[in-house]
């Protein structure tokens, strides 16, 4: 499913407009994107996802082409975590 597709079984769902659909679900990616950019908590909807920034340490790795050793530096990624109703979604019950 993609981005369109998704916001007009948004609007089918909610009964709203695609427009206000795609509104929330923009606003929605703003302020998850604004609070993991942060750090200091993370996005939560019970049951569904969360999202949250984590710390990757500095590391060594191995340049696939030469094979030759390189160092990463640390920096940060996103965590997203399943919750348990998505899980159970996903095992088809």
């Amino acid at each position: 499913m993609n981005r369109s597709e998704l916001v007009a079984a948004l609007a089918e769902r909610a009964e709203v407009t695609r427009k206000d659909a795609d509104a929330v679900l923009a606003a929605f990616a703003e302020i998850t994107g604004e609070v993991v950019a942060k750090g200091d908590e993370k996005v939560t909807i019970p049951g569904f996802l969360t999202f949250e920034r984590t710390l990757r340490a500095a590391r060594t790795a191995r340049n696939p082409q030469t094979g030759e050793p390189i160092q990463i530096a640390e920096g940060y990624s996103v965590k997203v975590s399943a919750g348990s109703k998505l899980k159970e979604a996903a095992k088809g019950k």
